[in-house]
C-alpha cells in the first residue's frame, strides 16, 4: 500500500516532524467499519421487525409501524407504518417471549402503562392512575373499539434463519369501553378453553379476551 505524506505537524516541543499515514488503508478500514456496523444494525432491526409483526394478522403485517427496544428499556421507532397497526418487538430483558400489535388508538394508553411500570407501579395501580388521567383529559383512550394481538410463550424462540417465532401462541384483546355481558352476549369467564369472554365489564377498559388453550 502506498504511503502518503501530509503537512508537517508542530508538536508540543515545537519540533516539526512528518506524519506518514496509510490514507487508503484508513479510508478502507473506515468504510468497512461503517458498512459492517450498518449491516449489523440492519440485521438487528430486521429481526426485531420479524418478531414484532409475528403477532399481527397477515394482511396487516406489511404496513404496521414497528418499535424496538433500546438498551435502557425505552422504545424507538424502527419502521414507519402505513396502516393503523403498531407493533413492538420482544423485550430482551424479559425471560419469556412477548410481542404485541395494537391499533394506534391504544398507543398512548399502552405506552403510559410501560412508563408507570418502569417507575415501579404495579398493574392495578397503573390502571387506576391511567383511568384518572383519562377522566382528566390528559391521556387519550379508545372512543370506539380497538384490538390488540399478543404473541407469547414461556418456551417461545426466534429463528434468525427463517425469521419465524416458534412454540408460541396469540391471544386477542378487543377493547370496547363500557361493554357488558348484556351488550355483548358474552360471559365473564370462558365457557371452554379458547372461548371468548368479557373482562372489566362496564368500565372504561372493558375488553373481550380470547386466550388460546395452552400448548401441550
Amino acid at each position: 500500500m502506498r504511503l502518503y505524506k501530509v503537512k508537517p505537524y508542530i508538536s508540543c516541543l515545537n519540533q516539526p516532524f512528518l506524519i506518514m499515514t496509510r490514507t487508503c488503508s484508513v479510508l478502507a478500514a473506515l468504510i468497512f467499519s461503517l458498512s459492517t456496523s450498518a449491516c449489523a444494525q440492519n440485521a438487528a432491526d430486521r429481526h426485531a421487525i420479524n418478531q414484532a409483526i409475528s403477532a399481527a394478522p397477515d394482511d396487516l403485517k406489511e404496513g404496521a409501524a414497528v418499535y424496538g427496544y433500546n438498551k435502557n428499556g425505552t422504545l424507538r421507532l424502527i419502521r414507519k407504518g402505513t396502516n393503523e397497526l403498531v407493533c413492538t418487538s420482544d423485550d430482551p430483558e424479559n425471560e419469556s417471549f412477548e410481542t404485541a400489535c395494537f391499533q394506534k388508538d391504544l398507543f398512548d394508553y399502552i405506552s403510559r402503562g410501560r412508563v408507570l411500570k418502569a417507575e415501579g407501579m404495579n398493574g392495578q395501580d397503573s390502571v387506576e392512575k391511567r383511568k384518572a388521567e383519562i377522566e382528566a383529559g390528559t391521556l387519550p383512550f379508545v372512543k370506539g373499539q380497538a384490538t390488540q394481538y399478543i404473541r407469547y410463550g414461556d418456551n417461545a424462540s426466534y429463528d434468525e434463519a427463517t425469521g419465524e417465532v416458534l412454540n408460541s401462541q396469540v391471544r386477542f384483546v378487543i377493547y370496547i369501553p363500557g361493554a357488558t355481558p348484556e351488550s355483548t352476549g358474552l360471559p365473564t369467564s370462558p365457557m371452554a378453553p379458547g372461548a371468548p369472554f368479557i373482562m372489566d365489564a362496564g368500565t372504561f377498559r372493558a375488553h373481550i379476551m380470547i386466550v388460546p388453550p395452552e400448548n401441550e
